[in-house]
């Protein structure tokens, strides 16, 4: 979709500004010259290898039909129904249910869930944020939000460096002493997460809408939403705590602490997302059911309801 591949350009290049100018606050005209180059070097990893450094990031082990079960068999079903190529599949060792997907177009994508949203959520929740993560891969979002996260981590490392430089007195060797520093070290990581997050909140809904239709059943989604942010607020998901820049990437903010819908939320707030989905599933009542088409009749899919092994 050209639009996204836009989308995907400006924010590398919104990116590279902010990186480049947090070089330059450091180091002067060669501290500019040197994160310009790491910056072309970080473009070219984000579009071809960041989705390994996402997996990684969040010990993300792919599986396969044999070791997949039910849920291999899930993502299978829900890939014919969008008509995508099957991605890989993988788990995360995490009591913390959510679910993310990662890869730089349909063919070279993965779906990622953790091991409490298998043990938490049904089949059918499961189909629901399957098909919310297929929505993602279709529209072909994933480029841009996991260039986002391996981008974002650059500059929060940045920013941590310059932190830590500040702290121990040697602010004053910047270019620019402390306000180039307190730029480099608050502004710039701020202004990346801006970027992030003008690009993410939209998405969700669009990926919720196309999902629900790609399950046949906006209820199943709704479900699992409702559970996945209960559990957000009592279970802590550490890795994605040390990894704050990737916590757009997941269908619920896996961060402990959140703020809803205000400027630096990663994601639109639940109450809002389910608005949309009750809508949807109102609209799509009136649809006559279809045995075999979409949204079709679901009810043979899924016999048993409980979690999925």
């Amino acid at each position: 979709m050209p639009l996204n591949f836009a989308r995907t350009f400006v924010l590398l290049c919104a990116m590279t500004l902010i990186f480049v100018a947090m070089g330059y606050v450091l180091g002067g005209p060669f501290g500019m010259v040197l994160a310009f180059i790491a910056a072309l070097g970080m473009n070219l990893y984000s579009l071809f290898r960041s989705d390994t450094l996402v997996l990684r990031m969040h010990k993300a082990q792919v599986i396969d039909a044999r070791s997949g079960g039910q849920f291999y068999g899930i993502v299978e079903e829900m890939a014919r129904r969008a008509e995508l190529p099957m991605p890989k599949v993988a788990v995360m060792q995490n009591p913390q249910p959510n679910a993310f997907a990662t890869g730089r177009n349909p063919a070279n994508s993965t779906v990622a869930v953790s091991t409490g949203l298998l043990e938490m959520l049904t089949a059918e929740e499961v189909a629901g944020v399957v098909a919310h993560e297929l929505a993602h891969i279709k529209s072909r979002d994933t480029l841009t939000m996991t260039a986002a996260a391996s981008f974002g981590g650059a500059i929060s490392m940045m920013a941590q460096y310059l932190q830590f430089g500040a702290l121990f007195g040697r602010g004053n060797s910047s270019r620019f002493g402390w306000r180039g520093f307190l730029f480099a070290a608050i502004v710039a990581p701020l202004s990346a997460m801006l970027v992030q997050m003008a690009i993410s909140r939209s998405r969700e809904y669009q990926a919720d809408r196309l999902g629900a239709y790609i399950c046949g059943e906006p209820r199943w989604l709704m479900s699992a939403l409702i559970k996945i942010n209960d559990a957000v607020k009592r279970i802590k998901n550490q890795t994605a705590d040390a990894h704050r820049s990737s916590a757009h990437l997941f269908i619920v903010n896996p961060l402990t602490e959140h703020p809803g819908d205000s400027l630096f939320a990663t994601h639109p707030r639940i109450e809002n997302r389910l608005a949309e989905l009750e809508k949807l599933a109102i609209e799509m009542a009136r649809i006559p059911r279809v045995p075999g088409g979409r949204p079709g009749s679901n009810d043979a899919l899924f016999p048993d309801s409980g979690a999925v092994s």
